[in-house]
């Protein structure tokens, strides 16, 4: 039986450099054999378009995937729930979204309040001081107060005004991509600068083309290639890198993967439940535990919030992201 599957993502507009990545991921998964066929629309990085699109994807489709980003998918989420949908979440890490609407989202990402734990743990009894930043948005804030609390728990003083310390401090940024690469900019060029900076835009690769001289600073990604997690759904990482590379002549970041592995665990749900109807997709995930090439999956079987996936700690040198402990994939 072949699937279609619709997805709603931002081929334009604020988040389009991600949105385009998720649909490069989704069509180099079907291109290695998946039986499904993609109806991909492009939400323009807004609400009211997500809102516009997402009855008729879910009309003429068997699966759902949502947006990218916190904001979209809070929209999504609330349609799904209004109209009786389930939403495969690959795109909004907020803590309120993940969580939000039981019985009609399943989440693949680490929740936004657990982003900051490898860093934070990288850093553990460092006498300096660790600065949290954040934008404007729910998911900076959702990140920022996870990570401060986590950081008291391992013993790390913590200022939350984002302003630079006498002394050696380290820096740990979360908000919008553009956002964080502009206080990486400024941090930089501070008389006392953090002695470790880490942003959350330092995950994605285009962190490069936007901060003048990113070596040395940390950056939290979703994914990232070359950890070997344990295969269990979906294609073999380098299959799915090459099948990447040959469309977009590049290496994917984690919107990529995510996407992937959402619509390989709906479809895998699918097909054990042997059915698409709500009710029966979600008891389907709410009992599997499996793992992907983005990493391991498992659902608390009452809210849907992703409990077991675990973000990945990147480190710039030599002018590209490379995953802290691993070598840069050839």
């Amino acid at each position: 039986m072949t699937l279609r599957i619709g997805a709603c993502l931002s081929l334009t507009g604020k988040f389009g450099k991600f949105g385009q990545q998720a649909a490069q991921g989704l069509a180099a998964w079907r291109s290695l054999g998946a039986p499904v066929d993609l109806v991909i629309e492009d939400d323009r990085s807004d609400r009211g378009t997500v809102e516009a699109t997402l009855p008729g994807l879910a009309s003429r489709c068997d699966l759902l995937l949502g947006p990218y980003s916190t904001a979209l998918m809070r929209t999504a989420g609330k349609l799904a729930a209004d109209q009786g949908w389930l939403v495969w979440n690959h795109g909004g890490s907020g803590d309120d979204v993940e969580g939000a609407y039981p019985g009609h989202m399943i989440s693949v990402l680490t929740p936004a309040s657990r982003y900051a734990e490898p860093f934070l743990r990288l850093i553990a009894g460092d006498a300096a001081e660790l600065v949290i930043a954040h934008g404007a948005g729910s998911f900076g804030r959702q990140v920022a107060d996870g990570a401060a609390a986590l950081a008291r728990q391992l013993g790390i003083r913590v200022m939350r005004d984002g302003a630079s310390r006498p002394g050696e401090w380290n820096l740990l940024t979360a908000g919008v991509f553009e956002d964080d690469a502009q206080l990486v900019a400024s941090a930089v060029q501070l008389t006392n600068p953090p002695r470790l900076i880490c942003a959350i835009a330092a995950g994605i690769r285009e962190f490069g083309n936007v901060v003048r001289d990113p070596e040395g600073i940390y950056g939290i990604a979703q994914w990232f290639p070359g950890q070997g997690p344990v295969i269990e759904l979906g294609p073999a990482e380098a299959s799915f890198l090459s099948a990447y590379r040959a469309r977009a002549r590049h290496l994917p970041d984690y919107p990529a993967a995510q996407a992937m592995a959402a619509a390989a665990i709906a479809t895998h749900c699918a097909r054990l439940a042997g059915t698409t109807r709500r009710e029966d997709l979600w008891s389907a995930a709410a009992h599997l535990q499996t793992s992907t090439l983005f990493g391991a999956f498992a659902i608390n079987a009452r809210s849907g919030v992703q409990e077991r996936h675990q973000t990945v700690l990147v480190r710039w040198a030599e002018g590209v992201p490379v995953a802290v402990g691993a070598k840069p994939p050839q």
